[in-house]
């Protein structure tokens, strides 16, 4: 490509080589792993991202994060013009090039991946004064900047212009990242975060004016993980208390970064977050992550003799209650709106077999299930005028079409129905999954119907269900379709799964599928009792230690 400088290219590289021992690999949603090995994958992803904006000739972004990983750990997020995730047919190149072994061979992958993406003659040039640009964000993690400065030199290998958006939430950097290539681009990338809270405070805001607070005062009492979330959330704590959400906010800084706290902490573990004080029961809580892209709330019920017991209101039943909110707004809408309009709720193999119910039986939406991974939803979500997904670990959103927004929008003046799902689409984050958006999504339903968090919870009741991790010598050797409900290789083995589940009473199930991260299977199980969701997954995973060569005790 005449436009590009390998030279430079080379020579930058050299200053970063990728550890011997290490292999990146592109996970559900970028790179991750020990942040003392990133460097050269930081350099690589700042090369892939500048490529990316000169292909487009619109500018990207890169958020560098370990969203919900120890404090050790870091990772990179590679952001497209409109805030969405990197496209799925671009993660092996950024594999290839995260791999490669020494500087000509960088040289090369990147070569491939410009000539294979466009021809020479439209590849934009680095000189689009002050329009072509790569912006980064970070969260806290004391290894970011460091990290920053290699995928700074990536992008400026290749001549393109950066801009540092600074300490920011990953929902938010997706939200600025489609900002700034918007028609109304903001005059500065403070100016679009700006936006992003008055867009989403706005909506919320009019979506409740005029209701009454909660009984409880409208107090909110919010685990930040000692993550980049707290630092935005003090910001506009005092604008929402005006609205009727009072946030308490724990774990803001002062402890160790989702240590014993946090989304994917409570939601696996079933226990309130270190540093909260004692829980009076039916109290509302929640719980976001390190980058503030997960959100599950919890609370505890009334006292028994052996205690209080932990509620906890995960991703499923997120995208339960916005479901049914969104179901019985769409069904006010005159017909020349609404009549046609395709709902669906994307879920995976992990949600939890009476959502999956709930939504069918209950709301009679579709519902579509898709392998493990939140890009996945978000690519089954687009299929739909109103795409609403959660995975159970609280990640998730709901997208609403173009097509549907230019329908409400001619209807709003006319139909209340139509102005709020225009305000939902608005305090719903449209770009990715976002925790801040979802407690202003949750509250103002909750306030909406005037429900408490039992109410909400008694949507449903979740069947009792068992995850198990099993060590394995190769992962490879378990291979699943239909989005990982059932086991393809080794052979016999969905079988044996089969006449196991047979032994259990209906409405029963599991399945298995091999780790994106780590030579491990993971086991997953659900039964009308816990002991029995407990036994089964327990003789699946045996069944599977047996075939696939596990490594360690037998379950």
């Amino acid at each position: 490509m005449t436009n590009i400088d390998y030279v430079k290219v080379f020579e930058s590289s050299s200053a970063f080589p990728r550890p011997s021992s290490f292999c990146p690999s592109y996970g559900t949603a970028g790179f991750r792993a020990d942040a003392s090995l990133l460097l050269s994958t930081l350099f690589r992803c700042g090369l892939l991202v500048a490529a990316r904006s000169l292909l487009l000739g619109k500018s990207c972004g890169l958020m560098i994060t370990a969203s919900h990983n120890q404090v050790s750990d870091n990772g990179v997020k590679l952001i497209e013009p409109d805030g969405s995730m990197l496209p799925q047919d671009w993660e092996p190149a950024a594999t290839a090039l995260a791999q490669c072994s020494t500087d000509q061979e960088v040289v090369d992958s990147l070569r491939s991946i410009l000539t294979t993406g466009v021809s020479a003659s439209t590849l934009n040039t680095p000189s689009c004064e002050g329009i072509l640009s790569v912006l980064f964000g970070y969260d806290n993690r004391p290894s970011a900047p460091d990290l920053l400065k290699a995928a700074v030199a990536g992008v400026a290998a290749l001549g393109v212009q950066h801009q540092d958006v600074g300490f920011v939430t990953t929902p938010m950097m997706h939200f600025v990242v489609h900002q700034w290539n918007s028609p109304c681009r903001p005059a500065s990338t403070h100016e679009a975060q700006e936006t992003y809270f008055e867009t989403l405070i706005g909506a919320f805001e009019q979506l409740v004016e005029g209701l009454p607070r909660p009984p409880d005062g409208g107090q909110l009492l919010i685990d930040c993980a000692n993550g980049v979330g707290a630092h935005h959330l003090v910001k506009v704590q005092q604008r929402l208390w005006s609205a009727g959400l009072q946030m308490v906010l724990f774990n803001t800084g002062d402890g160790q970064l989702n240590m014993e706290c946090g989304a994917d902490h409570v939601q696996k573990e079933r226990v309130a977050p270190t540093g909260f004080p004692e829980l009076k029961p039916y109290s509302r809580c929640c719980s976001v992550d390190g980058d503030a892209d997960r959100l599950v709330y919890f609370t505890v019920a009334g006292s028994t003799s052996e205690g209080t017991t932990m509620l906890l209101l995960d991703g499923d039943k997120i995208a339960s209650l916005t479901a049914a909110f969104i179901k019985d707004l769409l069904k006010q809408l005159p017909d020349s709106v609404g009549s046609d309009i395709k709902v669906g709720v994307i879920q995976t193999a992990y949600a939890n077999g009476a959502s999956t119910s709930y939504v069918k039986e209950q709301l009679l939406l579709s519902v579509e299930c898709t392998p493990t991974g939140v890009k996945y939803l978000h690519q089954a979500a687009h299929s739909y005028d109103v795409g609403v997904y959660w995975e159970a670990n609280g990640h998730g959103t709901v997208l609403f079409s173009a097509e549907l927004l230019r329908r409400l929008e001619k209807a709003e003046r006319v139909c209340s129905a139509a102005k709020d799902l225009l305000l939902l689409s608005k305090v719903i984050n449209q770009t990715v999954g976002d925790a801040f958006s979802g407690i202003l999504l949750v509250e103002a339903v909750l306030r909406r119907k005037a429900w408490s968090l039992s109410q909400w919870d008694g949507l449903y009741q979740d069947m009792p269900s068992r995850q198990i991790k099993l060590k394995v010598a190769d992962r490879a050797l378990i291979t699943v379709e239909d989005a990982e409900r059932k086991c393809v290789t080794p052979a016999g083995l969905q079988k044996d799964i089969d006449a196991l589940i047979s032994e259990y009473p209906a409405g029963s199930r599991a399945f298995v599928r091999p780790s994106g991260t780590e030579d491990a299977v993971r086991v997953y199980s659900e039964a009308p009792t816990q002991e029995q969701a407990n036994d089964l997954a327990c003789r699946v995973g045996k069944a599977v230690y047996l075939q696939a060569g596990g490594v360690g005790p037998m379950p």
